[in-house]
C-alpha cells in the first residue's frame, strides 16, 4: 500500500492517539547514510516530543535486514505471542519485498500461497505489525507499493468479497491508502512522495489487474502461440512457460532450465542465492487475490472482448484462455520493463520526513537543518536522478548538484523555510555582506544559532583548510584544472595569482586570510573562473530576495564555538560513517577489525561488519544531535574528512598519472591494488566516492579530447567506470560501477533510431525514383511538364524537412530526459552471477556495490564487458 504526499501525516496521527504506556516501542531501521541518519533524527525528535518509545537498530546489508526480521520484527507479531507494533525504515527495503524479508508471513501462509487451489493471497495476516517505508531509491517493489495489506477481523464480510471489496472496506483503494484507513491490522505502508500517484499509473493498473486475474489450465500449444507483447505467432515464445507450478523466472531470463518450483511472489522478490548472497528474481507476476481456481476459466470474460455481431457466439473455453494469457503476457512485459529500468534516486528521505513533521505543525531551526543536512549530502555520494553516478547539474554553480530542477525546486523550498524560520534583522550589520556574497565564517552574536543563506564556492571544507588546499581537494576544480599533473597545479597557482592572492595568503588558514581578501573572493571568482573553464564554481548573481538565489547553501552558526555549512556537515558526517570515529587517522586502520574471507558454495561467510560499524554510526549520530555538543563533535571528526579527501586524491592522481584506466567494450576498469590508502578504500562508500572523482576527471577529459562536435556531444556525457578496491584482510574486491549520473545516454538506441530512419528515407527515395520513371513513361503524352517540376520540388522540400527533423530529433534526445539511462550495474551484477561461477556477495543496499573473490575478479569482469550497464 502507499501513502499519498497529501495524507503524510495520517498514520501518524492515528499512531499518537492509539498510543498508551503498554503499547510497545517504535521499532526504527537506519540504513549507514547521511540522508538516512538525518531523518532518523527528525523522527526521533517527533516521538520524543510526543513520549513515544522507539528503538533504533543501525542496518548495514540485506543480511542485517534479514536478521533484524528473524530477531526483532518477527517476534512482535501476535501470531508469536507479540502485540504488534509499529516499524519505520528509513533508506532501507524499498527495493525488495519485505513480506519476506521482514518475516512477516510465517510458514502457514507461505504453505498456504503455495498452494495451487488458493492460487495465493494478496492480504496475509501480519500479527499486527505495521510497516512505514521511506525510502528514495528507485525502482520500487511494487509487491510494497499495491500489495502489502493485512486480513482484516471484520468477519466474514471481508471473507466474502473479491480482493478490490476488501480493499475498499480497510479503506484501501487499488493500493492507494485513503482517508478512511484505520491502522492496527498491519501492513506495508510505502510514503509516496509524489512519484508513484504521478508516473505509476499503468504499474498500477497492471498489478491490480494481475492479482485479480484467476488462474488457468494453460496448454503447451495455446501458451507457445503467444508472444511477450500479446500478439500471436506460430514459433516458440522466447520465455518460460507459465504453468500450475508457477515457475520462477530471473531477471535475466535466459536460464529457464534453473528455474524451482516455487510459489510465484511479488516482483522483485528476494531470495538466497549460492553465494550466500540476496539476489534479485522477477517473478512472472504478484501474488492474486483468493479465487477458486477450479472452474476460473469459465466463469471470468477479460474486459478486452471485441464487440459481439448481431447474434452472438459464446467464446469457447480455449478462446477465453488465449485472451487472458494475453492480456497477462501484456502486464507481466510492462512490469517486467519497469523493473528493468536501473536504479535512480528520487527525493531525499530527510525531505519527505521534513514534510511530515511540517504537517504536523512541528518544523523548527534543528529539524530544518537536519533535512537541509540530509539534502546536501546526496551531492557527495553521487546519487542522482539517474542512479549512483556523475551528474550534470554539477556545471551549474553553488550546490545544484542533485536532482536537476527538482532538485532546485526542493532546495528553494528550504530556502523560503530558512528565511520564515530566520527573518532577517534590517539594522544587523551583517545583512549586508549576505546581499554583497560573502561567504560567513562567524556568527552574529554569541547566541546566534540561525540558518543563513550563503554563496558557496565549489571548494571543499573552506572554513576548515586553507583556501589552496580547499581548491586543491575541490573534485568539481580538481577535475577541470587537471591538479593530478604538474600542468594542472600551475594553472591553479595562476588562477590565485590573477586573482591577486599571493601563495602564502592561500596556505594560510581561510578564517585567518586578509579580510579584504575574503570580501573580493566572489567577485574575482566570477571574473577569471570562466577563463579556466569553470564557470560553475560560484552561484550566480543575486538580489536581496530568497527566490534569486540560486544555487546558494546553507551555513548554520552555534554562537561562537563553530560555523559550518551544510556541506561541510555533509562531508563530516560521510567521513565518520566511511572511516571510522577514531581520533588519529593514521592508526585507525590498524584498529580495524578483521573480517573472514569469502568462502565457496555453502560455507560463504555472509556475517556483516556491523559490529565494526556500529560505533560508526552512533559516532554520527551523536555528531548530529540538536544539543550544543553537535559543533564540538563535528570539528572534532575534520581530521577524519580532511584524510579521507587527501587519500582519494592521491589515489586517483595514482590511476590516472599511471594510466592505470582501462577501456572495456561498456565501460572502464580500474584497480585498486596497492598504495598507502588501500584499507581506506575496502568501504564502499569511501570507494564510491573516488569512483566519483576519477569519472567526473575522465568525463572532463574527454569532452577536451574531442576533436568534432559530433564526439564532444557524445564524450560530454561521461563513460561508466567500474572501480575495484582489494581488501588483503578478507581476500576479495569491493567492485563499484558508476554510471553517467545526470546524463548517460544510450548512443546504442540512438544509432538504431538513426537508422530506422535512414531505412525510411531510402524507401522514399526508391518510390521517388519510381513515380519518375512512370511520369517519364508519360512524359510523352503529357503536355505540361511544369507540374512534375513542381511535384519535384514538393518531393525535395519534403526530404530536406525530413533530414532537419531527425537531427532536431537527435538533438532533442541528447538534451531531454527521455533517452538518459539509470545504473543498471545492479542488474548486470546479477546477471553475471547466475551465468557464471564467480563467488560474488551481493548484500549492499547500493545494487551497483558487490564483493568479488580475489581469484574470481578477472572473469567476473570479463562476463561483465558484455552486459548492458546503463539502460
Amino acid at each position: 500500500m502507499y501513502l499519498p504526499r497529501q495524507l503524510i501525516s495520517h498514520l501518524y496521527l492515528q499512531l499518537l492517539r492509539s498510543h498508551h504506556p503498554l503499547s510497545p516501542p517504535v521499532l526504527i531501521l537506519v540504513a549507514l547514510e547521511p540522508d538516512a541518519l538525518c531523518a532518523c533524527r527528525i523522527l526521533t525528535a517527533l516521538l520524543k516530543r510526543d513520549y513515544i518509545p522507539h528503538k533504533i537498530q543501525p542496518v548495514a546489508g540485506y543480511g542485517d535486514l534479514s536478521r533484524a526480521g528473524e530477531e526483532l520484527v518477527k517476534p512482535m507479531r501476535t501470531t508469536n505471542g507479540g502485540s504488534g507494533g509499529v516499524v519505520i525504515c528509513l533508506g532501507v527495503g524499498g527495493l525488495v519485498d519485505l513480506t519476506e524479508i521482514l518475516c512477516l508471513s510465517g510458514p502457514d501462509e507461505e504453505d498456504e500461497n503455495n498452494n495451487e487451489d488458493d492460487g495465493g493471497r494478496g492480504a496475509q495476516d501480519m500479527g499486527g505489525v505495521e510497516v512505514w517505508v521511506f525510502d528514495a531509491r528507485r525502482p520500487w517493489n511494487l509487491s510494497n507499493v499495491f500489495g502489502g495489506e493485512a486480513i482484516t477481523d471484520a468477519g466474514g464480510m471481508a471473507d466474502t468479497g473479491t480482493g478490490n471489496e476488501r480493499r475498499k472496506l480497510r479503506g484501501v483503494d487499488r493500493g492507494c491508502i485513503t482517508p478512511g484507513y484505520a491502522s492496527g491490522n498491519g501492513g506495508i505502508v510505502v510514503y509516496d512522495d509524489g512519484d508513484i500517484e504521478e508516473e505509476l499509473g499503468k504499474e498500477r493498473e497492471a498489478y491490480c489487474e494481475l492479482m485479480a486475474m484467476p488462474e488457468v489450465d494453460e496448454e503447451v500449444d495455446d501458451f507457445d502461440d503467444i508472444d511477450a507483447d500479446g500478439s500471436e505467432s506460430d514459433g516458440q515464445a522466447d520465455h518460460p512457460s507459465s504453468s500450475d507450478s508457477k515457475k520462477r523466472k530471473s531477471w535475466s531470463r535466459q536460464d529457464d532450465e534453473d528455474e524451482s518450483d516455487e510459489d510465484d511472489g511479488p516482483p522483485r522478490q528476494r531470495r538466497r542465492s549460492d553465494s550466500g548472497s540476496y539476489i534479485i528474481s522477477s517473478p512472472s507476476r504478484p501474488r492474486r487475490m483468493g479465487h477458486d481456481s477450479s472452474n476460473s476459466s469459465r466463469s471470468v470474460t477479460p474486459t478486452s472482448d471485441s464487440p459481439s455481431p448481431i447474434h452472438p457466439k459464446p467464446p469457447s473455453e480455449r478462446t477465453l484462455r488465449r485472451r487472458l494469457l494475453r492480456m497477462r503476457r501484456k502486464y507481466e512485459g510492462l512490469l517486467q520493463s519497469y523493473y528493468n529500468s536501473g536504479t535512480s534516486y528520487s527525493e531525499p528521505i530527510s525531505s519527505l520526513v521534513y514534510s511530515l513533521a511540517s504537517e504536523l505543525g512541528r518544523e523548527d531551526n534543528d529539524l530544518l537543518w537536519l533535512a537541509i543536512v540530509g539534502v546536501s549530502s546526496l551531492e557527495l555520494s553521487g546519487r542522482t536522478m539517474s542512479g549512483v553516478g556523475v551528474s550534470h547539474a554539477l556545471e551549474y554553480g553553488g550546490s545544484a548538484g542533485w536532482g536537476g530542477e527538482r532538485g532546485e525546486r526542493i532546495r528553494q523550498i528550504m530556502r523560503d523555510e530558512v528565511h520564515r524560520l530566520n527573518p532577517p534583522d534590517p539594522y544587523e550589520r551583517d545583512i549586508r555582506g549576505e546581499i554583497n556574497g560573502v561567504i560567513p565564517t562567524t556568527a552574529r552574536s554569541p547566541t546566534d544559532k540561525s540558518i543563513r543563506l550563503s554563496p558557496e564556492p565549489r571548494f571543499l571544507l573552506i572554513r576548515h583548510w586553507s583556501l589552496y588546499d580547499s581548491m586543491l581537494h575541490s573534485p568539481y576544480l580538481a577535475s577541470r584544472l587537471h591538479v593530478w599533473t604538474e600542468h594542472g597545479k600551475k594553472r591553479l597557482h595562476k588562477l590565485l595569482a590573477k586573482m591577486g592572492i599571493s601563495l602564502n595568503q592561500s596556505h594560510q588558514n581561510y578564517t585567518h586570510m586578509d579580510m579584504e581578501l575574503k570580501r573580493v573572493l566572489r567577485q574575482r571568482l566570477l571574473k577569471y573562473a570562466p577563463m579556466y573553464g569553470l564557470d560553475g564554481l560560484v552561484p550566480p548573481e543575486a538580489s536581496g530576495h530568497a527566490a534569486s538565489r540560486e544555487g546558494w547553501g546553507f551555513v548554520r552558526c552555534w554562537g561562537w564555538k563553530a560555523c559550518l555549512s551544510a556541506t561541510d556537515v555533509g562531508v563530516i558526517i560521510g567521513a565518520i560513517l566511511e572511516v571510522g570515529p577514531e581520533d588519529a587517522p593514521g592508526t585507525w586502520d590498524a584498529k580495524r577489525l578483521s573480517k573472514p574471507a569469502l568462502e565457496t558454495n555453502d560455507d560463504v561467510s555472509t556475517e556483516s561488519d556491523l559490529s565494526s560499524l556500529l560505533p560508526r554510526f552512533w559516532s554520527a549520530y551523536d555528531a548530529l544531535s540538536l544539543t550544543s555538543e553537535s559543533p564540538t563533535l563535528l570539528l572534532g571528526s575534520l581530521s577524519l574528512a580532511q584524510h579521507l579527501h587527501r587519500a582519494i586524491l592521491r589515489t586517483g592522481t595514482s590511476l590516472l598519472s599511471k594510466h592505470q584506466i582501462r577501456h572495456l567494450r561498456a565501460f572502464r576498469i580500474a584497480v585498486v591494488k596497492d598504495g598507502p590508502d588501500l584499507k581506506l578504500f575496502t568501504n564502499p562508500g569511501a570507494l564510491t566516492k573516488l569512483a566519483l572523482w576519477v569519472a567526473e576527471a575522465i568525463r572532463v577529459q574527454e569532452r577536451e579530447r574531442a576533436d568534432t562536435v559530433k564526439i564532444g556531444r557524445r564524450r560530454a556525457v561521461g563513460t561508466p567506470l567500474v572501480l575495484a578496491g582489494l581488501d588483503e584482510d578478507r581476500g576479495l574486491y569491493v567492485v563499484v560501477g558508476t554510471g553517467g549520473g545526470g546524463g548517460v545516454v544510450d548512443f546504442a538506441a540512438l544509432t538504431k533510431r538513426r537508422e530506422e530512419r535512414r531505412r525510411k528515407k531510402e524507401a522514399k527515395e526508391k518510390s521517388r525514383k519510381e513515380r519518375e520513371q512512370r511520369r517519364a513513361k508519360r512524359a510523352a503524352e503529357r503536355a505540361a511538364r511544369d507540374d512534375d517540376e513542381d511535384e519535384d520540388e514538393d518531393e525535395e522540400t519534403e526530404e530536406s524537412s525530413s533530414e532537419s527533423e531527425s537531427e532536431s530529433e537527435d538533438e532533442q534526445d541528447l538534451r531531454g530526459n527521455k533517452h538518459l539511462l539509470r545504473n543498471r550495474f545492479g542488474i548486470a551484477f546479477q546477471e553475471v552471477v547466475q551465468e557464471t561461477s564467480a563467488r560474488v556477495r551481493i548484500d549492499s543496499f547500493e545494487h551497483c556495490v558487490v564483493e568479488v573473490q580475489k581469484e574470481d575478479l578477472g572473469g567476473f569482469l570479463e562476463a561483465l564487458s558484455f552486459r548492458s550497464v546503463v539502460g
